[in-house]
């Protein structure tokens, strides 16, 4: 009676599962994924299940039954199997049953989990390209070879269990007797059953080797990966003569079927052996030995040249072009000042800085919550109608307060967000906070009118019920408002969610989430819904499980809704000649510890890469919507035919959907690591590494790689400016320039071309952590980062994003300063307060970004004069009403600011550097900064002040090379 309740509940829970699980993909629209999941898996299990018992179980059946007639006891020397078999055979109908349920279980389980392999292979869609060894249309490796490796292991291993099963049960039943002396003897039938197995053991070895044949085009013997010279001269030779050899073995041991004695059988066994040693090992090894090492470069070029072609193609950097590129470091004035007008509309705002700022402005109450990094997007802005980038978010439920945390509250009444907030990227007010154009509750809606409700979201809580009649009191928080109750209740009246209000329903909701709230509470009516899988990636995955999804959905105003957008790849670990990765390595910069527990950016390897889905999520019905972004891409149009028409052409794109789509964050992570070394396309060059490149770290935090930026920008030789993905590059054992590679972002080059200028070798151009070490060196930066820092160190200070931009013929460096008290308890939050500009060695520190642009290339694009009598200051009207005593502090001021500078630059000029007398030199320019800044009443700089900004060295060198100063020395005025 126990073991039937057990049963009952098992079942009961099994079956709340799958009918959940249907319930909840109906209500989303794609309950013809779930049906074919669920066939195709049932269907697998079942002829995994059948074919594994079948096997085994038939082996051993047959065992039983060509067993001798008399018993095994008729031996003097059995008295071991006598005992086995004694306490076994009164019970073997009920062991082979439980023993044959358990097989069924693990096999059936194993192929019903290979049921996207399956898929693949019946549906495959041939590529149109083959590989450059066998000319097979690269469909065969992508989904047919998979599926054969598949087929052929699980038959080896049912040929492995039949053989140790059908031995066990022929040394039960006396087919085999240890004597002594005379060893091991068997009966003929025994014999004969055994040398089936092993003959059907080599024959499918004898398959294995032919298959492996094709396996080559994803051999890592060579220099690279796919079939290097030793895999095609001598393995593949190898392959095919043990191919021949083993069927021969098979035949062996076949005629030991009908003849006597184990010669036969020991022969092939030691030829299969021998030849699979010398044949197999040690031929190949000779030959990459004595012929590939000593001439590896020359040996290896066409293989190389395989691999680059093929890696280009298969990650889509084959259309990228590279353009020299000089990052001159001085330009003509006319234009330095045609670029520079058009610099300051930069977005300066940083995402990854300000989600403290949007919660502590933003978040109305404290149950509300934004992200730990926000997005950028485009929208016009209400007051100059222009198109921007702009810093976006949406305001989510977070969780109840603590002491009001209750299963009612959690799951009832804080439900859903409220709001979209949004701020333009290159405005701050005053205080230097962001100039937010949709904000507040209820929101504002200057970037037009939508539905503000947040039900699906990256925060969403777990499960939520939600709806009722109508004319119902409403239960679910909406907003907070200045009101006798202090908020706004609501009543979802969406389409989103499971219908809930029928009792066995909601039983079955009660099972599985093991909660007696969900049968009992009366708030739960015949109206009501469950919501629950609203994380926008996890409602994607579930419904396009084939898909690999973006780390990064972002939020966008889209025809009057909130939508969730995110990038979708189609991925493949099985494409001929292409170089693997770790999809997680690829993509993982300094913003993916921002992002931690992300379930959809898998840990295997992949070698081929295509966005090939946009994808939305309807935040207030939670509506799953997917367009084919490449439809010429075969794996798509695979898993296309196995699912129908789940996925929309992109011609169903709204122009407002297209409007905010962009090229994925995480696609153009993986291509640049690509191609730190497939941009170089000649195998020679390749096989030496010496033009390789790597990303640079970022250089605010030092944690991990530099993450790529979107910004508007235009490259050289453009003349508009475009909504661009950036990121640069440096040699792998400098911290230099090496090149900047851009990239259109815009949803109107569906098919943008990735856009690389690269530097020369020899080029001095500083690097991102360069540029840093710069600014940070620079005296008059260093001197106001400690006066922005305040008296004991009382705020800290924050690099925001730092972007590197094409301008004038060189690179333009630019990074937001942010400050931030350090006491927690004050509700301190980042705000904007300085600009870093770098140009060549030109640096510019203003409050705003015209400011410090200024100070680099002057009131009219001019660049500072360097020489010590030019362009010297000239006083103002206020300068000119000081007392004399004012003047006189001035002039000692600026006199011990010169004469710090002076000392400064002789322990600089000295062989080797003097480093302590430098930074002696430093503290004393600092005091004397710090004197005129009080002197003037002001805390800013008041002139042109030195600027020695030594250049750090390259990676492995001894000491720093100072680098001349730009800026003129302190003179008095």
């Amino acid at each position: 009676m126990g073991i039937a309740i057990v049963a009952v509940v098992i079942v009961l829970y099994i079956f709340a599962g799958f009918y959940t699980d249907y319930l909840w993909y109906d209500s989303v629209g794609f309950s013809s994924v779930f049906s074919t999941m669920l066939i195709t898996q049932i269907l697998l299990f079942v002829v995994g299940a059948a074919l594994m018992v079948g096997i085994v179980g038939g082996n051993m059946a047959l065992a039983f039954r060509v067993r001798p007639m008399f018993g095994p006891g008729m031996f003097g020397n059995a008295q071991g199997a006598d005992r086995y078999r004694l306490a076994i055979d009164p019970h073997r109908k009920i062991i082979f049953l439980i023993g044959m349920a358990v097989l069924a279980l693990f096999a059936g389980s194993s192929t019903s989990g290979q049921w996207k392999t399956w898929i693949e292979f019946a549906n495959a869609t041939p590529v149109g390209k083959v590989d450059a060894e066998f000319g097979i249309d690269l469909s065969f490796f992508m989904f047919t070879f998979p599926f054969l490796r598949m087929v052929l292991n699980f038959l080896f291993i049912a040929v492995v269990l039949s053989a140790i099963a059908a031995a066990l049960v022929h040394y039960l039943y006396g087919g085999f007797r240890i004597q002594t002396p005379g060893g091991v003897h068997a009966s003929r039938g025994a014999r004969a059953h055994l040398s089936v197995l092993l003959g059907v053991f080599v024959l499918l070895k004898a398959v294995a080797y032919w298959l492996d044949r094709f396996g080559l085009v994803f051999s890592d013997r060579g220099k690279v990966f796919g079939a290097s010279f030793t895999d095609v001269n001598a393995v593949l030779p190898a392959k095919t003569i043990l191919a021949f050899i083993a069927l021969i073995c098979a035949a062996l041991f076949f005629a030991g079927v009908v003849r006597s004695g184990g010669m036969l059988p020991g022969v092939a066994l030691g030829l299969l052996v021998l030849s699979a040693v010398l044949i197999g090992g040690v031929y190949p090894a000779l030959v990459e030995q004595f012929q590939v090492k000593p001439n590896q470069q020359a040996k290896e070029r066409d293989y190389i040249d395989r691999n680059i072609k093929a890696t280009r193609a298969a990650y889509g950097v084959d259309n990228a072009t590279v353009t020299q590129y000089g990052a001159e470091t001085e330009a003509k004035p006319e234009v330095l000042q045609r670029e520079s007008s058009q610099i300051p509309g930069l977005r300066l705002l940083d995402p990854t800085v300000l989600s403290p700022t949007y919660q502590q402005l933003q978040q109305i109450r404290g149950y509300y919550q934004f992200p730990e990094q926000l997005d950028i997007d485009r929208y016009k802005n209400p007051a100059t109608g222009k198109i921007q980038d702009t810093v976006v978010a949406v305001r989510e439920m977070g969780a109840p307060p603590s002491a009001q945390s209750n299963w009612i509250n959690d799951h009832l009444v804080y439900t859903h967000g409220f709001g979209f907030v949004a701020a333009p990227g290159s405005a701050v007010d005053g205080s230097g906070v962001p100039s937010f154009n949709e904000k507040d509750i209820p929101p504002t809606q200057a970037l037009g009118k939508y539905e503000p409700r947040i039900y699906f979201g990256e925060n969403s809580p777990d499960y939520s019920i939600v709806g009722g009649p109508q004319g119902s009191n409403p239960v679910e928080l909406d907003y907070p408002e200045q009101s006798t109750s202090g908020q706004k209740n609501n009543t979802y009246a969406g389409n989103g969610g499971v219908p809930i209000g029928g009792i066995f329903t909601r039983f079955l909701y009660a099972l599985k989430y093991g909660e007696t709230n969900l049968l009992l509470n009366s708030s739960i009516n015949a109206d009501s819904k469950i919501m629950y899988i609203r994380k926008p990636i996890e409602r994607i995955q579930a419904v396009a499980p084939f898909l690999t999804l973006d780390r990064d959905p972002y939020p966008a105003i889209v025809d009057g809704r909130i939508k969730w957008i995110v990038d979708a790849y189609t991925t493949s670990d099985a494409y001929p000649y292409s170089e693997p990765h770790s999809l997680e390595s690829l993509t993982t910069d300094v913003t993916s510890s921002l992002q931690p527990g992300v379930p959809q950016v898998p840990r295997d390897n992949i070698n081929y890469i295509r966005n090939s889905v946009k994808a939305t999520v309807d935040a207030y019905d939670g509506t799953v919507t997917l367009y084919a972004w490449d439809d010429t891409d075969p794996v798509l149009k695979t898993w296309q035919k196995a699912f129908g028409t789940i996925v929309k052409p992109a011609s169903d794109i709204s122009p407002e959907l297209r409007e905010h789509l962009r090229y994925p964050a995480d696609l153009f992570k993986a291509q640049r690591e690509i191609l730190t070394q497939y941009h170089v396309t000649n195998p020679d060059s390749f096989f030496g590494g010496q033009d390789f490149w790597k990303v640079p770290e970022d250089p605010a935090t030092k944690k991990s790689k530099q993450p790529p930026y979107y910004v508007t920008m235009k490259m050289p030789g453009v003349a508009q400016e475009k909504f661009s993905l950036t990121t640069t590059f440096v040699p792998n054992n400098r911290q230099n320039m090496a090149a900047f590679m851009a990239v259109d972002a815009t949803a109107d080059a569906k098919n943008a071309k990735l856009e690389i200028l690269q530097l020369p070798s020899t080029t001095t151009i500083q690097g991102p952590p360069q540029a840093q070490n710069t600014f940070l060196t620079d005296p008059t930066v260093s001197a106001q980062l400690n006066i922005l820092r305040g008296s004991g160190g009382a705020t800290d200070v924050i690099f925001g994003n730092l972007l590197t931009l094409p301008f004038g013929g060189g690179l333009l460096y630019v990074e937001p300063v942010y400050i931030q008290p350090k006491d927690e308890a004050a509700g301190r939050f980042p705000t904007l307060q300085k600009v870093l500009v770098l140009y060549g060695q030109r640096v510019g520190f203003g409050d705003d970004l015209e400011t410090a642009l200024k100070q680099v290339f002057g009131e009219s694009g001019t660049t500072q004069p360097t020489d010590q009598n030019e362009g010297q200051t000239q006083p103002t009207q206020n300068e000119q009403a000081e007392t004399p005593t004012q003047q006189a502090t001035v002039a000692t001021a600026l006199g011990k600011a010169q004469k710090a500078y002076e000392d400064a630059q002789a322990a600089l000029a000295a062989n080797p550097p003097n480093w302590q007398a430098y930074g002696t030199a430093q503290a004393a320019l600092k005091a004397a900064l710090d004197e005129l800044a009080a002197a003037q009443g002001a805390a800013a700089n008041p002139s042109p002040s030195p600027s020695p900004s030594p250049t750090p060295a390259a990676s492995g060198s001894a000491t720093p090379t100072p680098t001349p100063t730009p800026s003129t020395p302190p003179q008095a005025p």
